[in-house]
């Protein structure tokens, strides 16, 4: 088995976590082959607009253009850190989160809280006045807002799991997330503070999420069954074998039922000279099957 086709076996049986992870490291690739294309022919435009193609802008106007960007944002990454440090928070917390999570709260987790990231991220831009000189160029990407919402939510939902860290000891989860919540979402708030933001609008979701789901109710079912339908329009129907049988004439079925005779004939001729249990095995099932259809 070729290397391709141990990521698509790998793909298809694992789950919901690994797909996540996968589907990111696909985009980064593509980006990182469109930007070296993009440097080879001497045109950063190249590379520009394939960013701006998946990036969701700040400005309304260019969001109603690209509404797809509301989900493709949260796939996109250019930076190798950037990546890097995203799935392995996702990896980390998103197998605690399956340890009293389903798959399917995961995946809503993930789209939801890259979802309310974006609104939060689009809305402060649109209203404060420290981004009036920004919104009309600003865009954002990365999976930090989603990874945020999985962060938080599970340690909501567990606060007292703890996790052994390298000389800190076991640390309770609970105040992992919240170290870095404010690592990344508060502290230096004016350097990048549209994803910070996004960081935010996550965070909350988690949380709101989890309170929901304590009180019994999955605020995730939509996008779960939006996904179902999706999923269930693009799969390949099985298309139906049709087979025709050659109509038998009547000398051909006379034939095969003299022949079937004869064979008969010889099995109960063995037994009136050695008794049935000089029957084979196999000649006793044809007995059998013959008497059954007598019967």
């Amino acid at each position: 088995m070729g290397l391709w086709d141990e990521i698509k076996t790998s793909f298809s049986k694992g789950n919901y976590l690994i797909r996540l992870i996968y589907i990111n490291v696909a985009v980064f690739l593509a980006i990182l082959i469109v930007s070296i294309i993009s440097f080879l022919l001497k045109n950063p435009m190249i590379s520009e607009k394939t960013i701006s193609f998946l990036a969701i802008p700040a400005s309304f106007k260019s969001l109603l253009l690209k509404p797809w960007t509301v989900i493709t944002y949260m796939f996109t990454h250019k930076d190798i850190w950037h990546i890097l440090f995203n799935i392995l928070w996702l990896y980390w917390f998103g197998r605690i989160f399956l340890e009293y999570l389903d798959q399917r709260k995961l995946v809503a987790v993930y789209l939801l809280g890259g979802i309310c990231g974006a609104i939060v991220y689009v809305l402060s831009f649109n209203i404060f006045p420290a981004f009036d000189d920004q919104v009309a160029s600003s865009v954002a990407i990365g999976a930090s807002a989603s990874v945020m919402a999985i962060v938080i939510s599970i340690a909501s939902y567990v606060p007292n799991y703890t996790i052994q860290l390298f000389i800190l000891g076991r640390i309770r989860i609970i105040y992992i997330a919240l170290a870095i919540f404010i690592m990344t979402s508060i502290m230096e708030f004016p350097v990048n503070s549209g994803g910070k933001l996004a960081h935010i609008g996550g965070a909350l979701f988690g949380y709101f999420y989890i309170l929901n789901m304590k009180k019994g109710r999955d605020i995730g079912k939509g996008i779960n069954r939006i996904i179902d339908s999706a999923t269930t329009f693009f799969k390949p129907r099985k298309k139906l074998k049709v087979t025709y049988k050659k109509p038998v004439s009547d000398y051909d079925y006379n034939k095969t039922k003299a022949e079937h005779q004869s064979k008969i004939n010889v099995i109960l001729d063995k037994i009136s000279k050695g008794g049935y249990d000089s029957l084979t095995k196999e000649e006793k099932d044809t007995l059998f099957r013959e008497s059954q259809k007598k019967s």
